[in-house]
């Protein structure tokens, strides 16, 4: 039976490997005591040099081998090391990796001493000059370094399972189970037996049990009362497979699985006999101050956030594979994925290609018992055609998994297709065009399927601290492509960029090595067009404005268009406490949506009439003369409006002063008299939200962590705490970039700096276990706020060898 051992504390680093790092008298003196994931180098969020992080840098640590374990079959395995790494076992070298997003593993079995320490070294090199994907050429992203995913040593009988692919589809109301057994060791009387049951339910039902007369065997069940994985009902079964010799249990594998049947056609994606428009966003596994190197809670925290807070169905893992944690949570979840090799428009020599295609192979073959994955990206993003190069890729994956398509982001129409879907970058949007392309004017396919695979983005960078129109127009893009793709029958769906800012190198970004692309900030804080997402769910209600309603904000003080973001059947729009308008969902001009935006076009009501001496119908113009200047400004007025005004000038005898007086009475400008909005969602008859907007005089401090129960399992647990400053009324306060101060106490610490500045009113910060158990705190102070006191259980669980 299987017995796995993590090996994530105990570790020494140095940035500097040395040969002489691998005698077995080394001084460890000198090294520094490390806990995996870890990065080589923490870094600043704004303003760093990324040549910090690359380094040729040594891992180091003790192993102790009991001697029970002599004759058994001992795995090590490297989840994560960025990017070239050599792995030493008492100074020998027993395996080397050329990827830094797939895991690796080496039998030490032959090479162990039982019954005493032994000595591991990792040495790893994290320099951008490798001769691997995605580096030859620049990336907009940085890719750091380090041992960032975990280690763990398997003991095995000599004869194991050695790979359990598992796929489960849909046949009726039943269910059919399709393994792919490989043993090995080899031995007489071997069979396998197989099991299944729901995830959370107590006792296995038998499937059967086969003999295994080679190492490789194929075993087809059809499993009766099965419920379907979908995206709303993710339903999960536990796989048990058993290796069994004279009655004898050798190996178990247990792998979670799901039963849908998933379909790229040419007319969209088709999940269970049942079209679903893909709507999704990219993630890279990037963090502030770490990198690549959280832990298992972060990951999910993501898919969760993701599905969620975003409301997306579905995730491409730009630009590689991703941790196990967050897509192992994306099929508990139900969150679609696209999973893509490691690259990023570069294509090397052949050296460079021969580990693209060893790279296929790896994350197919290390992530396809993944039910939520349901397209595998066999091309270098946004890179040219190479058909040699991706008929090898596209056989790797085929080869491997028959049962998924592949895809292949470019970013150039007709290219040659080789891949099952056309997976394309649009970024056609300008804010004054189309949404989107038709599938006809760019796939060289059109009887295959087409899938959009990054809009926006780098089109209309955004930060949270940036002026209010500026935020809204990021809001309205998003929403523009997404209603275009939704228009487009044939399109299967479509992958925004991106999920949250990043830090990426001098040739990209902002001149800070950050890309401000993505709808949340790099904390995970939602920036505006984050909520355009979030009102296409249904489990809670959305209300939010485009706007603080502060004229000031705006250019002449006209306050444009302003937006309402809310996913309820309609909202109540309220002056100072008077009725002005009710909006209906169906109001909103992007009639392609489950939940556009709807507009604002009224700041009077039926004030005029009930409080002037006007007819019904001078009333009626004079209310919309008045909003669409609040609207649109003197200078942009439609042409109706002119001819309004000229009527109450010519037959009602106006003056220009009358209208200036009735717009500062009634819509608010320069001048007057602040005024409070306040908005109402409404469902199913109910008010469910409500949203006030009134000049502030108070600013609280908010700060929300992801979970406080910090429990250390295989290794140390992170928090994530995410900081807003809001009014008394619950207002982003988006200017309130003043600096926040963290006090941890009992047995946590800080990741990353004491003292930040906030960036459109919000930051955050993590905290991360020592390793020890206890009553922690986290106290975040600033000078204009009451304190914020969060506190945190610590509880661990440390594992040795």
């Amino acid at each position: 039976m299987e017995n796995r051992v993590y090996l994530n504390d105990d570790w020494k680093f140095s940035e500097q490997f040395t040969e002489e790092m691998l005698g077995d008298g080394f001084d460890v003196g000198n090294m520094t005591p490390v806990r995996l994931p870890h990065t080589v180098k923490q870094t600043p969020l704004h303003y760093f040099d990324e040549s910090v992080y690359q380094m040729v840098s040594g891992y180091r640590r003790d192993v102790y081998i009991p001697e029970e374990w002599k004759g058994k079959r001992l795995l090590l395995t490297i989840d994560g090391a960025a990017h070239e790494s050599e792995v030493y076992w008492n100074g020998k070298k027993i395996g080397e990796h050329h990827c830094g997003y797939t895991a690796f593993t080496m039998d030490i079995s032959d090479d162990a001493v039982y019954g005493i320490r032994n000595t591991l070294v990792v040495k790893v090199d994290s320099r951008e000059s490798v001769n691997i994907p995605p580096f030859g050429f620049v990336i907009d992203y940085m890719t750091y370094g380090g041992l960032y995913r975990e280690v763990w040593l398997d003991i095995k009988e000599k004869t194991y399972l050695k790979d359990v692919f598992v796929r489960g589809d849909l046949s009726g109301d039943s269910g059919r189970l399709i393994s792919e057994i490989t043993a090995d060791g080899g031995g007489e009387n071997l069979s396998v037996r197989q099991k299944i049951k729901r995830c959370g339910e107590s006792g296995y039902r038998l499937l059967g049990e086969c003999e295994l007369t080679g190492t490789k065997l194929v075993l087809d069940y059809t499993v009766e009362s099965v419920l379907p994985w979908d995206t709303v009902h993710p339903v999960c079964y536990e796989v048990c497979t058993q290796l069994i010799q004279d009655e004898k249990v050798l190996d178990e594998n247990v792998t979670v699985t799901g039963f849908r049947h998933a379909e790229f056609k040419a007319d969209g994606f088709y999940l269970n006999g049942k079209k679903v428009k893909l709507r999704g966003l990219n993630r890279h596994q990037s963090y502030p101050y770490v990198g690549y190197a959280m832990p298992e809670s972060m990951q999910r925290m993501d898919a969760d956030i993701l599905k969620y807070e975003l409301g997306v169905n579905a995730v491409r893992t730009s630009h590689y594979p991703q941790s196990h944690y967050f897509i192992d949570q994306c099929d508990r979840i139900g969150l679609l994925v696209f999973m893509e090799i490691p690259g990023w428009q570069h294509i090397g020599d052949e050296a460079w290609k021969d580990q693209a295609v060893i790279n296929v192979r790896d994350m197919v073959m290390q992530y396809r018992n993944h039910t939520s994955i349901i397209l595998w990206g066999v091309r270098i993003n946004e890179s040219q055609d190479d058909d040699d190069f991706y008929r090898r890729t596209n056989a790797a994956a085929h080869e491997l998994d028959p049962s998924r398509p592949t895809g292949g982001v470019r970013a150039h129409k007709k290219s040659s297709l080789l891949e099952d879907v056309y997976t394309y970058n649009d970024f056609v949007h300008d804010g004054t065009n189309q949404g989107c392309e038709k599938k006809a004017a760019v796939t060289s396919d059109p009887k295959k399927p087409y899938l959009i695979s990054e809009y926006n983005g780098h089109m209309y960078p955004t930060k949270a601290f940036d002026w209010e129109e500026h935020r809204a127009e990021h809001a309205l893009r998003h929403v523009r492509v997404l209603d275009a793709a939704a228009a487009e029958g044939d399109i299967a769906g479509s992958f925004g960029w991106c999920m949250f800012d990043y830090n990426t190198h001098k040739d990209f970004g902002s001149g800070d090595r950050i890309c401000y692309h993505g709808v949340m900030d790099m904390f995970r804080n939602p920036k505006l067009a984050a909520r355009v997402y979030e009102c296409q769910q249904e489990e809670h209600t959305v209300l939010e404005l485009s706007s603080s309603m502060d004229i000031g904000e705006h250019p002449g003080c006209n306050r444009g268009e302003t937006y309402i973001f809310t996913n309820a059947d309609s909202v109540r729009m309220y002056k100072n406490d008077r009725f002005i308008k009710e909006y209906k969902r169906e109001d909103s001009p992007w009639k392609h949506l489950p939940h556009g935006p709807l507009v604002i076009d009224d700041y009077i009501g039926d004030a005029i009439e009930k409080d002037e001496h006007f007819t019904t119908a001078q009333g009626k113009g004079i209310k919309d003369a008045l909003n669409a200047t609040a609207r649109y400004g003197l200078s942009h007025l439609p042409k109706s409006v002119y001819v309004t005004a000229l009527k109450m000038l010519l037959l009602y005898h106006m003056k220009p002063t009358d209208a200036v007086v009735l717009y500062n009475r009634y819509i608010g400008d320069w001048g007057g008299t602040s005024t409070t909005y306040r908005f109402e969602a409404v469902s199913d008859g109910g008010v469910t939200a409500e949203l006030i907007k009134k000049p502030m005089t108070k600013v609280v401090l908010f700060a929300q962590a992801d979970h406080t129960g910090l429990q250390e399992k295989s290794t140390y647990d992170v928090a994530a705490i995410r900081i807003e400053a809001r009014d008394e009324y619950g207002n982003l306060l988006s200017f309130f970039n003043e600096p926040v101060s963290f006090e941890v106490s009992g047995p946590v610490e800080l990741i990353g700096p004491s003292v930040i500045s906030l960036e459109g009113g919000m930051g955050g910060t993590y905290i991360k276990t020592t390793g020890e158990s206890g009553e922690a705190r986290l106290v975040i102070r600033n000078a204009q706020t009451e304190p914020v006191e969060l506190h945190f259980a610590a509880a661990a669980e440390r594992q040795r060898l």
